[in-house]
């Protein structure tokens, strides 16, 4: 099923922290161009991009001589309103997503409601405090962020898990797969807006 109208959507956010650019296409192939200057974030984004299927471009530059923190911050800040856009009124989509995705020792499972209403719920303990120079606290900061400016409920929970890499893969690989579900054309209901009041806001 072909969508009516290309779902896609570019968005640009200059703060005196971060400048990003960013695009994004629903009905892509998962191809990524990624460059946020911390390298183990543009290999979580390349993930998400490719089990997604959803082409994203993001380009970031920011304030790394402080820390990481605003960059990943402000990527989930631009992503999330990105996905938003590109959704409109979300007509014709499936609305709810879920999966659960192994990564070799680690199980990590997620669901999604494209509702209008952001909330995230987070239950991943991490076994490391950083991933490279990464600190992996920032993981639920950039999922936060990402869930708020969307406008869908985000649950991410790992089952279990002990190396930091795993854990954070898996997570992103699962949120990937329900996003994908989620925002998926139901051919069903081609041209409905998923809810009963008609509408998908808060």
């Amino acid at each position: 099923m072909q969508p009516a109208l290309p779902r896609q959507a570019e968005i640009t956010r200059n703060t005196a922290e971060t400048r990003i650019h960013a695009r994004i296409n629903l009905d892509g192939t998962g191809q990524a161009e990624i460059a946020t200057g911390v390298g183990f974030l543009d290999h979580m984004l390349h993930a998400l991009a490719r089990h997604a299927m959803i082409d994203i471009m993001l380009k970031a530059t920011g304030d790394l001589h402080i820390d990481f923190h605003h960059t990943t911050e402000d990527c989930g800040i631009v992503l999330g309103q990105a996905l938003r856009a590109a959704l409109a009124e979300k007509r014709g989509i499936r609305r709810y997503g879920q999966a659960l995705v192994p990564m070799d020792e680690a199980l990590a499972e997620c669901a999604i409601d494209i509702s209008g209403r952001p909330f995230l719920v987070w239950q991943v303990p991490f076994s490391a405090q950083k991933i490279g120079e990464m600190d992996t606290e920032l993981f639920e900061e950039f999922f936060r962020a990402f869930a708020m400016q969307a406008g869908i409920a985000l649950h991410i929970v790992l089952r279990h898990g002990s190396n930091a890499h795993h854990i954070a893969e898996g997570c992103f690989k699962a949120a990937a797969r329900a996003l994908r579900m989620a925002v998926e054309l139901d051919p069903r209901a081609p041209d409905t807006v998923p809810s009963t009041k008609g509408v998908l806001e808060a």
